[in-house]
């Protein structure tokens, strides 16, 4: 479809972009990565001995032009380098198990907040003026107007310092076994449901609103009308009539929300010590870990353009009009 290859293309020249942007601002930046890493210890050193250092981080010395070329060719290999903080661990392996974490924690949070802040605008809009529509939209977004860490905080302290019901730091209980048995899936559930918790009442307010004001003036359109004339059941006019159609903007949001789940829980993972990339990024910066950053910024990348490509996709499905643009 025209559109799709347009949009193909936009989101394949911002990925040129952020390549290039990825490779040459750390190069830029002044001073020695190596002797940056190693602190005070790098004094002590002799140059033969730094530059040992150097070529074991995989830091060179050639043209820009050529070490460009390099780091292409390695990009197309997922080669990302070595990561200076877990030397001497490939940087797609760091990631990759900060992923998981990521993208299981991420994904339940927006699944939920999605599906239950969509469904609270549905009833409140199709009963407006009763307890869902007056009540809960507002204190939502009330809630929702928080900081993450500040929620985050509140809710460690409360259900776990104070009432000691859940866990407070960690994905799951280090001294249990991993692998794929009731006991350790349990553990991740329980260690899950606080910074879960804390993201699922962060984006509920808004997509609660978004909702309930589409499907406002959705209802006043006359294929409902006629739907409610032609004595079709209510249940079916709000959901496969209203609700569909009052979608298309909140799956809009849906990409930006899916594109950020690699991104976005940076302060909810750090609050509650959860490995995901968010607390890998943080780490990253402490150690000025720059191979792991430039894997880390090209994972955020790649996933939110990915995520709003998706979106593209479903929107010619939701909505035939766009396929004809």
């Amino acid at each position: 479809m025209p559109y799709l290859a347009r949009r193909l293309g936009f989101y394949l020249a911002a990925l040129a972009v952020a390549i290039t942007i990825n490779f040459f601002l750390p190069r830029l930046l002044p001073g020695d990565p190596a002797a940056t890493i190693l602190g005070t210890s790098a004094g002590k050193l002799t140059q033969d001995d730094l530059q040992r250092v150097r070529d074991a981080l995989g830091l060179s010395d050639a043209p820009l032009i050529e070490q460009y070329g390099t780091y292409l060719v390695r990009l197309t290999q997922g080669d990302f380098g070595v990561s200076y903080t877990y030397f001497p661990a490939p940087v797609t392996r760091v990631i990759s198990n900060g992923l998981i974490w990521t993208l299981l924690l991420g994904g339940i949070s927006l699944i939920f907040s999605f599906i239950l802040g969509n469904l609270i605008g549905v009833i409140g809009s199709w009963r407006r003026g009763g307890v869902v529509d007056t009540v809960l939209p507002p204190l939502l977004i009330f809630v929702g107007s928080f900081p993450a860490f500040f929620l985050a905080l509140g809710l460690l302290y409360a259900f776990g310092v104070q009432l000691d019901w859940l866990p407070i730091s960690h994905a799951y209980d280090t001294k249990l076994p991993q692998g794929f048995n009731l006991s350790f899936i349990g553990s991740v559930a329980q260690h899950m449901v606080l910074p879960a918790g804390t993201s699922i009442l962060l984006g509920m307010g808004g997509w609660a609103l978004g909702m309930r004001n589409v499907m406002v003036s959705v209802l006043a359109e006359d294929y409902v009308t006629m739907a409610e004339a032609k004595g079709l059941k209510q249940l079916r006019i709000m959901f496969r009539y209203a609700a569909r159609n009052a979608l298309l903007p909140g799956v809009t949001g849906l990409g930006v929300a899916i594109g950020s789940i690699l991104s976005g829980q940076i302060l909810i993972e750090t609050v509650f010590s959860y490995p995901g990339l968010g607390f890998l990024l943080i780490y990253a910066v402490n150690g000025r870990d720059y191979p792991l950053m430039q894997g880390l910024f090209m994972m955020i990348t790649i996933g939110i353009l990915a995520a709003n490509f998706m979106v593209d996709i479903l929107y010619t499905w939701l909505d035939p009009r766009v396929r004809a643009a």
